[in-house]
């Protein structure tokens, strides 16, 4: 039941994800300055997890602070204010159904950073390590298929063999390029938050003061960048628009409620079982951009997106063979029957 729990939560936070991505495209196509988003939205972000912190802690103390911890949470803000400029930079060259697409990379990464650090072992030798190593191989090659090849839009509209290179390939000179690989290396990123969050979160299990610590040091640093970088006085203010919804739809759902989700996430059943979630948003994001942004759907981003899901899958396959074979190794441990039964000669 519990694990059920933490699953429906997980699918929901991807539905709320991609309506942020989708929000924040939509302020930035009208001048919001990315920068100007990171900065308001963490400190506001500020303001409404301290107020639950105090709440959540009136009758208990919080777990004592030591200096390795602290020094870790300075390592998360640092990750996750380049993980959050990456994120909004590569929106704004690219799209919501992009950003989905290079998060499907999330396991592949996660799993590659996961053996680095020595959460995850790697053994060629069993089924379970060769699906997930080929479904990252397989990931990564969809995830260049959809930055790369755009193909003919999938509409009613006759194919005429003379068309340009530009019409069938994302070459330089678009942004949707730039926004591939800029998201890309999100996608880097945020596997490496994950398993410092992970490794954070597994002694100091605190998953609100993390959060709140982390996007202080956000704060801090984006205050610093923006004012040297964001010389327009007319990007600081806020009017009552589609620039207000974004300022608050980051700050209570992505600065607020999903990083603690995921913390708590990661606490419970680790750091690939929280990327496992992100190919998700690619189905979700494809709807609501054609929909709402009027994105048109190309085949290269169906190619792509196929050939993302079959190795996001096999990773899937991969980590359920290992959890079941943890499991049937720990009940015959367990198991007095198969331990204490006498051999009858």
């Amino acid at each position: 039941m519990w694990g059920a729990s933490v699953t429906a939560i997980m699918v929901a936070t991807e539905f709320l994800e991609v309506g942020l991505n989708t929000v924040n495209k939509a302020a930035m196509n009208r001048g919001l300055s990315d920068f100007v988003l990171v900065f308001y939205s963490n400190v506001l972000g500020i303001f409404l997890l301290a107020p639950c912190i105090l709440i959540f802690y009136r009758k208990k103390s919080p777990p004592a602070l030591t200096r390795s911890t602290i020094y870790k949470i300075l390592l998360l803000g640092v990750l996750s204010y380049s993980g959050q400029m990456c994120t909004y930079i590569g929106i704004g060259y690219g799209s919501p159904t992009l950003a989905s697409a290079m998060a499907d990379l999330s396991p592949a990464f996660t799993f590659i950073i996961s053996i680095i650090s020595r959460m995850e072992t790697l053994d060629l030798g069993i089924k379970s390590s060769q699906a997930k190593s080929l479904g990252t191989l397989v990931s990564i090659t969809g995830a260049f298929v959809v930055t790369l090849y755009k193909g003919f839009p999938l509409t009613f509209a006759p194919w005429h063999n003379n068309r340009s290179l530009h019409q069938v390939l994302r070459i330089p000179h678009s942004n949707w390029i730039v926004g591939g690989f800029i998201l890309a290396f999100h996608s880097i990123i945020f596997a490496v938050i994950l398993n410092v969050q992970t490794w954070i979160i597994r002694g100091y299990p605190a998953e609100m003061l993390v959060t709140l610590m982390a996007s202080i040091v956000v704060a801090i640093l984006s205050s610093v960048v923006s004012v040297v970088v964001e010389k327009d006085p007319d990007a600081w203010r806020i009017g009552m628009n589609m620039e207000l919804i974004a300022f608050v739809y980051t700050a209570a759902f992505a600065v607020a409620f999903r990083s603690v989700v995921h913390k708590w996430a990661l606490r419970k059943k680790g750091p690939i079982y929280v990327a496992m979630f992100k190919p998700l948003g690619m189905v979700i994001a494809l709807a609501m951009g054609v929909t709402f942004l009027g994105d048109k759907l190309y085949l290269g981003s169906l190619l792509g997106a196929a050939i993302i899901a079959i190795g996001f899958y096999a990773v899937i396959w991969g980590q359920a063979q290992e959890e079941k074979m943890v499991n049937d190794t720990e009940s015959s441990n367990k198991d007095p029957l198969l331990s204490n039964t006498p051999t009858v000669m």
